[in-house]
């Protein structure tokens, strides 16, 4: 068995997010020389249970194995269906283990990624759950940086408390890109209250919850309100032109047409 292949392969599955603990299982299984093998992860989160299965395989030219990719399983209490993608593990384009479950549990992540050319961009990602591949895999929507989400935009429509402290805010937008469920705090005319938001790239906006996790319709921005609350100004500015009396004793007139118009 190579030493530093193993050192180099527990450090990568490491930094996938699967942890140290699989280091044992991964040593026995290259003693033994297989050409291929799979070592089995389950972890659990609030919303569910994500089982994987990494899969290793041996080189022809040498004793150097490597680590391909993962088979990832969401499991939820009560659902009919567990949503499963093979996750494959690169140089510089792997998603890790919690960006994984983030994926199958319905939210987006966003990454540096590469491409063929070797260039680096930056997109969102999501599962389109509606379109498998032909490998079984769902297909990956991309919503690249000239797709215009902006995200800090989107955050700043609502009341939220932590953007207004640039460490909470800095922490608040890392996990969304990760695509976790983030809890925060919204202010409603002085009252706090606990809420819980996740990005949509799709829609160009973040999704609302309640401490629930019920979905709840946070649609109206604080500029939408202002907004509101400006037209219903000149709503009633408006109206209130339209009673005044005019000139040359036509009040009576004036009711007259207000009368037919409820006639009608």
């Amino acid at each position: 068995m190579n030493q530093k292949n193993l050192e180099f392969l527990a450090s990568q599955i490491k930094y996938t997010g699967f942890g140290e603990a699989l280091e044992g299982a991964l040593k026995e299984k290259m003693e033994k020389g297989e050409k291929e093998f799979t070592i089995p992860h389950e972890a659990k989160f609030d919303s569910g249970t994500l089982s994987s299965e990494l899969s290793f395989k041996k080189s022809d030219q040498s004793d150097l194995y490597f680590f391909n990719s993962y088979k990832a399983i969401l499991q939820k209490e009560g659902a009919s269906h567990a949503p499963e993608q093979i996750f494959y593990v690169s140089k510089d384009n792997t998603f890790t283990m919690k960006e994984a479950f983030n994926l199958l549990d319905g939210r987006a992540v966003n990454k540096d990624l590469k491409n063929k050319e070797g260039e680096v961009y930056n997109s969102w990602i999501s599962l389109d759950f509606k379109n498998p591949e032909n490998s079984g895999n769902f297909k990956m929507n991309h919503y690249h940086q000239n797709y215009g989400y902006d995200l800090e935009a989107a955050l700043s429509k609502h009341s939220i408390k932590e953007l207004e402290t640039p460490k909470f805010k800095e922490d608040l937008l890392n996990s969304l890109k990760k695509g976790n469920l983030q809890s925060v705090t919204f202010v409603v005319s002085g009252v706090e209250s606990k809420m819980h938001v996740e990005a949509n790239p799709h829609f160009k906006t973040v999704n609302v919850y309640d401490a629930n996790l019920q979905r709840i319709n946070h649609r109206e921005s604080k500029e939408e309100k202002k907004e509101n609350a400006l037209d219903k100004k000149e709503s009633k500015e408006q109206k209130k032109d339209l009673d005044v009396e005019p000139e040359g004793g036509g009040q009576k007139e004036g009711k007259k047409r207000k009368v037919k118009s409820q006639s009608i």
